[in-house]
């Protein structure tokens, strides 16, 4: 190493030295700004789009719109969703898968918002209630679903044809006064 290079050297290590101290400085001088947590909660501001805890969507009724298709539990990164569905016998005779239990880990999640973003019926959201401390780890496993399920509507009954050609046919109330 030569002479002219060892002084290079040493200058750009004063130059870095100096701009560092120059960030250093800048920030010894500006305000600094303390929350007084938790004595501020009533005027502490959470931006809307801070996502804190993972929360189904209800109606009025106290119904979600979840059809456990899913889709949330095929996109989440790490498996932190987990969703058992039972099957149920409709009124038409068909076969329908409903959701059983929707188990969320708020432990492992990485708010990535790939479970919001890829749900295709818009049933769950990101709450910004940031206060999920807890002293065991086991209570940061969720049951989203905590609403006891509503029973399908059962269809009315179809009423009986009736007789060819207009006639109330003899099993009719009409024909049975008429006796």
């Amino acid at each position: 190493m030569s002479i002219k290079e060892y002084f290079a050297s040493l200058f750009s290590g004063f130059v870095s030295l100096l701009k560092g101290m120059a960030v250093t400085g800048k920030e010894l001088v500006t305000p600094k700004v303390t929350e007084q947590y938790p004595e501020n909660r009533d005027t502490l501001h959470i931006p809307d789009r801070f996502r804190a805890t993972l929360q189904f969507i209800y109606d009025a009724d106290g119904n979600h719109k979840c059809t456990a298709c899913r889709t949330c539990e095929r996109n989440c990164p790490n498996g932190t969703i987990t969703i058992t569905t039972r099957t149920v016998d409709m009124p038409n005779g068909k076969k329908k898968q409903k959701l059983d239990k929707y188990i969320y880990d708020l432990g492992s999640c990485t708010f990535c918002d790939l479970c919001v973003t890829s749900c295709p019926f818009h049933a769950i959201e990101f709450s910004n209630d940031f206060e999920q401390a807890v002293f065991r780890r086991e209570s940061l496993v969720k049951q989203l679903n905590y609403l006891p399920e509503k029973d399908e509507p059962v269809p009315a009954p179809q009423p009986a044809a009736a007789a060819p050609g207009g006639a109330p046919s003899a099993e009719t109330p009409d024909n049975q006064e008429k006796q």
